[in-house]
C-alpha cells in the first residue's frame, strides 16, 4: 500500500510540471496572429488540451490531471503579471481573457468528465419464456404432447 501511495503523489507532481511546461508555452505563445486567425490561440489550446486528456486516458486518475490543470493554471497567473521590467506576456485584451478562461475550462472539462470504464455493462434481453401449461412433465421441448414413462410423477401412468 505504501509503494501505491508513493507513486500517485509522484505522478501528481509529475502531471504537475508537465501542466506548467505546457501552460508556459501556451501562455506565451498564444497571442501569435497570422492575419486574422489566432495560431496561438489554436495550437495552445490543442497542446493543452491533448496533454490534459492524455493524462487522464493514461493514468485513470482525476488527481493527476488536476495536478496537471493547476500547474497549467499556475504557470498561466504567474507569467501574466507584469515583470519586473515592465513587460507582459498576458496583455489586458480580449485574446488574453480568452486564453485565460479558455485554460480554465479545458481543464474543467477534462476533470469533469465521467469515468466510463465504471459504468456497468449493457446487457442483452434475454427471449422470452412461452407459458408452460400446468402438466408441465407431459409437454417436451416443442410444446408437443409426450406420453408419460414409467416412474414418471405426473400420476397418470400406463
Amino acid at each position: 500500500m505504501r509503494n501505491g501511495w508513493i507513486s500517485r503523489v509522484l505522478s501528481w507532481i509529475a502531471a504537475a510540471l508537465v501542466g506548467g511546461v505546457f501552460g508556459v508555452a501556451g501562455t506565451i505563445g498564444h497571442s501569435l496572429m497570422w492575419g486574422p486567425v489566432p495560431v496561438g490561440l489554436l495550437v495552445g489550446a490543442i497542446a493543452c488540451g491533448s496533454i490534459l486528456v492524455a493524462i487522464r486516458a493514461l493514468t485513470h486518475d482525476r488527481g493527476a490531471t488536476l495536478a496537471a490543470g493547476l500547474g497549467m493554471l499556475g504557470m498561466l497567473v504567474l507569467i501574466s503579471g507584469v515583470g519586473p521590467g515592465g513587460s507582459v506576456v498576458v496583455e489586458d485584451t480580449l485574446s488574453g481573457r480568452f486564453w485565460t478562461y479558455l485554460v480554465a475550462g479545458l481543464v474543467l472539462l477534462t476533470v469533469a468528465w465521467p469515468s466510463f470504464s465504471r459504468l456497468p455493462a449493457r446487457t442483452e434481453a434475454q427471449a422470452p419464456v412461452p407459458a408452460v401449461p400446468s402438466e408441465a412433465s407431459d409437454v417436451d421441448a416443442t410444446g408437443a404432447r409426450r406420453a408419460p414413462a414409467l416412474g414418471d410423477r405426473t400420476g397418470s401412468e400406463s
